[in-house]
């Protein structure tokens, strides 16, 4: 076995000299520019950057919702494609998507029915699912019975239903007022720990991504570059009183200054 080929069998995600330029009418956009990444298995990384450039744009790279113009990217050792055919991942948006005449488990359902998985695995997986979000006795209930944060809760457990490999997250929190947001990092940091699925999130918020992440990938405005990994020495049982000691501040210390060095990149 080629040293190439064990390096992609270990790592999660693997991008090399990666652009992407869209083509409008007026002029092209280059979104992202020789972007070199290798996402280990099992890892919790956060992509933050400035708005535009281009963390979701390399998020939808991953899940084969974008094409790149150059360079190459393999996901669990395979093509992004042939990772999407196999369902090999899972995709949380930023708003929770869910069909409003579906209950909670009519939504988890769904991605298992497109599926063909039969019906009594559907109702074990959606069972097990709610179970991992702490919404056990949801099941009967319709999206617009549930707050903000139980909705986008229902929207990582249907990202679960089908046990992925990769958990791609969007700004999954984004919209959640504060409060709310530190709860569910909390719950989806202690969900993490237990199932260790490798994770590649996507945020705007320094102390979010300090808090949640084995590694931090810091980009710049577009076209979007990796500035720097940052890797996090912040021990794995954290809980949200962390945000208040040295290390974390200076965790966050660097991210900041990892930001402001690419916003004078050139």
């Amino acid at each position: 076995m080629s040293a190439a080929s064990t390096s992609a069998e270990a790592n999660a995600v693997e991008a090399k000299n990666l652009d992407l330029v869209f083509q409008t009418r007026d002029s092209p956009i280059h979104a992202l520019s020789e972007v070199n990444l290798e996402i280990r298995r099992g890892d919790f990384i956060s992509f933050i950057g400035p708005s535009g450039c281009g963390k979701t744009t390399l998020l939808r790279v991953i899940a084969d919702l974008e094409k790149p113009t150059g360079g190459s990217i393999v996901v669990n050792g395979v093509s992004p494609e042939q990772a999407r055919l196999q369902r090999a991942y899972g995709y949380v948006f930023q708003s929770p998507a869910l069909f409003p005449w579906r209950t909670v488990e009519g939504n988890l359902k769904l991605p298992l029915e497109i599926m063909g998985i039969d019906a009594a695995e559907r109702t074990r997986r959606a069972k097990e699912s709610l179970k991992m979000v702490n919404l056990e006795g949801f099941e009967k209930k319709f999206p617009w019975q549930l707050s903000g944060g139980m909705q986008q809760r229902v929207s990582i457990a249907r990202a679960l239903t089908f046990d992925p490999e990769l958990l791609l997250m969007d700004e999954p929190f984004g919209a959640l007022d504060e409060i709310v947001r530190d709860q569910l990092n909390e719950h989806f940091l202690r969900l993490w720990e237990k199932n260790r699925k490798t994770v590649v999130f996507v945020t705007h918020s320094i102390p979010e991504a300090a808090y949640l992440s084995t590694r931090i990938v810091v980009m710049s405005p577009r076209p979007g570059r990796i500035i720097e990994c940052i890797d996090s020495d912040l021990p794995p049982d954290r809980t949200l009183d962390i945000r208040e000691t040295p290390e974390f501040l200076d965790l966050s210390h660097r991210i900041r200054e990892g930001l402001r060095a690419g916003h004078s990149y050139d």
